[in-house]
């Protein structure tokens, strides 16, 4: 019997189910990826990329923060930051994916409660796992149920802090939390509210600043700003009081223990974090593409959009959810399926991110190739 029988088994059951993953290539017209401000080819952050090495900023940091990793181009970056989000003092993380897991495994102790949204990222979810506070969801977007949970937990005999977790602008179904009623929330329990504005940050709120920027700097109020989406570089920034930022440096394995971000990334995403603020027209024109992206996709498809530049277009059924973007990829539009475990069961769906790599007559186009798709691909 071969050794690996069992994880092909495992993979032959996925395919099956019509959930089997494989790497694509990027092809076609952009509708998958995260570059909302089209910055990752910007001749700015290219430019800022070849000065910095000139410069002698290195590619490698060459060991972790507590090491020989701390770069001087980290610390100007999270001073910049601070000042731009509001924030007392930020930490920068090579990834957020790194950033929610030293976070979640970190913050909350033990006799805590981590109440988080329903439909949270994993990565907070893996760091919950890996942390000692107890946890529960609430219904997605409802913050009574959440005040519901806290007087059942506190009923129950819960003394400790809790945490309302959540993601300003969510990534598979593009609407946004109820920011200011959680903080409301989080007051009324003398809680902590954690954040997440990966998809948001670059593109919403003033400045482009996120979709909790008018709370950033209160002492209850940790976001995270992911520098790998619409700030066209990689890396996160966990923004918060500075003692939770202190806590994370002396606690947070996922920072302890990991090599440091390039010093160079970090160059970069200074000067991203400049261009957002320096080119407000491209927040405009995505803006402008939203508006007639989500008017196209009712006219053409029957289905009401989002309102922002994440489209959800739901089908339901896995193969058929795959076979349609298939189709898509093939006539030249990239557009990726999400099926569960990503997204709950029977909501399987295309993924619609719209990003200034895109024009108008590009999404029009696209959702007229679609509305013929639906049709030729039986459910």
């Amino acid at each position: 019997m071969s050794l690996l029988n069992k994880h092909q088994g495992a993979l032959e059951r996925l395919a099956e189910r019509g959930r089997s993953r494989s790497l694509l290539k990027a092809h076609g017209c952009d509708f998958s990826s995260n570059d909302y401000l089209a910055l990752t080819t910007a001749p700015e952050l290219r430019l800022a990329a070849e000065n910095a090495l000139k410069r002698g900023v290195g590619m490698g940091a060459g060991g972790s923060r507590l090491l020989r990793g701390n770069d001087p181009e980290h610390e100007a970056l999270e001073e910049e930051a601070a000042k731009l989000f509001g924030a007392e003092r930020t930490l920068f993380f090579g990834g957020g994916y790194n950033a929610n897991l030293a976070m979640f495994s970190t913050l909350p102790q033990n006799g805590d409660l981590v109440l988080h949204d329903s439909l949270i990222h994993a990565s907070a979810h893996d760091g919950i796992k890996l942390g000692s506070a107890q946890s529960m969801d609430f219904r997605h977007n409802q913050v009574e149920d959440a005040q519901d949970r806290i007087r059942q937990w506190r009923e129950q005999g819960g003394t400790g802090r809790i945490w309302l977790a959540c993601e300003s602008l969510y990534s598979m179904d593009g609407d946004q939390a109820p920011i200011k009623e959680l903080v409301e929330l989080a007051d009324q329990h003398d809680a902590f509210l954690l954040v997440d504005e990966a998809h948001a940050t670059g593109v919403l709120g003033e400045g482009g600043r996120g979709l909790a920027a008018e709370f950033e700097g209160r002492e209850n109020v940790i976001s995270l700003h992911t520098c790998g989406k619409a700030l066209g570089a990689s890396g996160a920034l966990v923004c918060g009081p500075s003692v939770m930022i202190d806590y994370l440096i002396n606690r947070a394995r996922a920072f302890i223990y990991a090599t440091a971000p390039s010093p160079l990334v970090a160059a970069i995403v200074r000067a991203s974090l400049q261009l957002v603020q320096n080119q407000p027209q491209r927040r405009a024109q995505l803006a402008d593409l939203v508006s007639h992206a989500n008017a196209e996709m009712e006219r053409l498809c029957g289905q009401k959009g989002s309102g922002t530049h994440i489209l959800p277009f739901l089908i339901g059924d896995d193969k058929r959810t795959m076979r349609i973007a298939k189709a898509l990829q093939e006539t030249g539009y990239d557009i990726r399926g999400i099926r569960p475990p990503t997204v709950p069961r029977g909501t399987s769906r295309l993924r619609i991110a719209l990003t200034l790599h895109a024009s108008k007559a590009d999404v029009s186009s696209m959702f007229d190739v679609l509305a013929e798709e639906i049709d030729l691909v039986p459910s």
